[in-house]
């Protein structure tokens, strides 16, 4: 698998390049959506965030096997639009949207985190609650969008029946083994991520 993953980002450097400068552009976005935000609407941002750390802190108890399933059904139909939408010529500009959105939504929880608990802790919760399952789970994401992209040139390339056949089964067999790396993101995010969470919250 690792030779698998690591001879797909070689052969498709700049399809990487393109979509990850997507992410980026999206983080940037989120952080300048939150800082651009007017007053009223950032009360009642930070107020609901305060309210959720607030709760966090009255009831620490998390029932991880109930997060865990969602968690991995997010996945699981992230990835599934994701890959049926690579298989599509009309849909990757889409593919690329969700990967821009999915760093605005990143973004915006980095912004939203240091506006309302400060430098420091923001910081510490952000590094606590984002960073671990992310390390897996943006690079899986960015990966299928990579995928689709890259089955859509060869398509564009070589219209032949074959050829169209062999490159969705390399998309789908290829977007499967990310999806195992976001299974494991989740198991990440629950089992460790949330223990960070309780051990930092005390804190904040």
């Amino acid at each position: 698998m690792k030779k698998v993953i690591i001879g797909h980002i070689l052969n498709n450097k700049k399809e990487y390049i393109v979509i990850t400068l997507m992410f980026i552009i999206g983080i940037f976005l989120g952080v300048f959506f939150v800082n651009n935000s007017g007053e009223e609407k950032m009360a009642e941002v930070t107020n609901y965030f305060s309210s959720s750390i607030e709760n966090l802190k009255a009831n620490n108890q998390v029932e991880k096997m109930s997060l865990l399933k969602n968690s991995i059904f997010s996945n699981l139909s992230l990835s599934i639009i994701l890959w049926f939408l690579g298989t599509t010529i009309i849909g990757i500009p889409i593919v690329v949207g969700i990967i821009a959105y999915k760093g605005f939504c990143l973004g915006y929880t980095i912004s939203i985190s240091v506006f309302t608990l400060g430098k420091l802790k923001g910081t510490m919760f952000t590094i606590a609650s984002l960073t671990l399952h992310n390390i897996i789970a943006i690079p899986a994401l960015i990966a299928i969008g990579v995928s689709g992209y890259k089955l859509y040139k060869s398509i564009m390339k070589d219209k032949r029946k074959n050829n169209i056949k062999l490159e969705i089964i390399r998309h789908t067999t290829f977007s499967i083994i990310m999806l195992g790396a976001l299974m494991i993101s989740s198991i990440v995010e629950i089992f460790i991520t949330t223990n960070l969470i309780q051990s930092i919250i005390k804190y904040l």
